[in-house]
């Protein structure tokens, strides 16, 4: 290569290696407080917060901070939506179907009773138009979401006595929020909606009878089969549980290209690994908690169909009197026809044989 073209070369790639270092010596410094809806006991479903914190700052060249807060540290876990709408905190990490009381429409963003999977949870998010649906939602309450990790398909839950029919429901008291707890209620279970930390101390105690958290990683942490030794599966009402990133409206708006482009990615980011953890991590702990004690069980088949015969119910009333509810409800509905016929065809078909047959 002669001299002249080289130093020509090298004179540009300074130049532009400058320019990239005064733009990025431009981007303005930005630090954001995030709120959990999640105790830092559980590091799945609390550690996607900071993996997406950290992923931001390398993202950034640490210009852009997020500090993460457990459940409490700044609002209380089921207050992190109006937190984050009011200004309290620039963002938060929470389950959008705490808030099923402002709005039962709240509840697609997360999970439905008899719902989607998680794989087919974040294809509808991602590609059946279910994100924008649902910020045409959060639009009105000045915040903006992300998909923010998915625990799977959960279980049913940790209940201090046997359940052998539906008629064992009536009375129960349990812990289970959103529209999941509606259901329940009208099979006659006292409902009562707890954040984490909560309820342990409410099972110990006897104020409630049974609750539901995750899935055995979660569960154990919480130690709840220590004071309820049945567990049940499955957990019908959560299908594929999508947790979000919420975001105040104003202070995205305030954000350079870039470091929306940086956030963006970390979410999906975390999305994958919070998953991909939990897939890793629930065999062997369901397997421990065994070995301690706890007693799995099915849900009996009449509670199985009378749940389902209640959702529908459910869901048909809403959509007739809410029209956010319904707005969201109808293309929901299809796609979720097409994806469990589709499911039925390769996924299930595979999973009942290999399932069952491989040792």
């Amino acid at each position: 290569m002669q001299r002249r073209t080289f130093m020509k070369r090298a004179g540009i790639g300074l130049a532009l290696g400058t320019t990239a270092s005064i733009a990025q010596a431009a981007e303005p410094e930005v630090k954001w407080r995030l709120a959990s809806s999640f105790p830092k006991s559980l590091d799945t479903i609390f550690g996607a917060a900071e993996l997406l914190a950290k992923r931001v700052a390398q993202l950034t060249n640490n210009k852009f901070q997020i500090r993460v807060f457990a459940a409490g540290e700044l609002v209380p876990g089921l207050q992190v939506l109006d937190a984050v709408s009011q200004g309290t905190v620039d963002c938060g990490h929470t389950a959008s179907y705490y808030y099923v009381g402002k709005n039962k429409a709240f509840a697609f963003d997360t999970t439905l009773p008899f719902g989607l999977s998680a794989r087919q949870q974040n294809a509808w998010l991602y590609y059946g138009g279910g994100l924008e649906l649902m910020r045409d939602l959060f639009k009105g309450h000045g915040v903006i979401n992300f998909p923010g990790g998915n625990t799977g398909t959960q279980m049913g839950g940790w209940f201090r006595k046997e359940i052998k029919s539906l008629a064992d429901l009536k009375g129960l008291k349990m812990r289970i929020p959103g529209i999941a707890g509606e259901i329940m209620s009208r099979l006659g279970v006292v409902t009562q909606t707890l954040a984490g930390p909560d309820i342990y101390p409410s099972l110990e105690k006897g104020a409630i009878d049974a609750a539901e958290w995750v899935g055995p990683y979660d569960d154990e942490k919480l130690g709840f089969y220590k004071v309820a030794k049945h567990y049940y599966y499955p957990g019908w009402w959560e299908g594929g549980a999508n947790l979000s990133f919420m975001i105040n409206t104003k202070e995205w708006e305030k954000l350079p290209a870039s470091y929306k482009e940086a956030f963006e990615v970390a979410t999906a980011e975390a999305n994958l690994h919070m998953l991909a953890q939990y897939d890793a991590k629930n065999p062997a702990a369901l397997g421990r908690l065994l070995r301690a004690g706890a007693k799995l069980h099915p849900f009996p088949k009449d509670i199985m169909v009378a749940a389902l015969k209640v959702a529908n119910q459910l869901y048909a009333e809403e959509a007739a009197k809410n029209p956010a509810f319904k707005k969201i409800y109808e293309p929901w509905s299809r796609f979720r026809n097409d994806q469990f016929q589709w499911f039925r065809v390769a996924e299930l078909s595979y999973a009942n044989f290999t399932f069952n047959n491989v040792k």
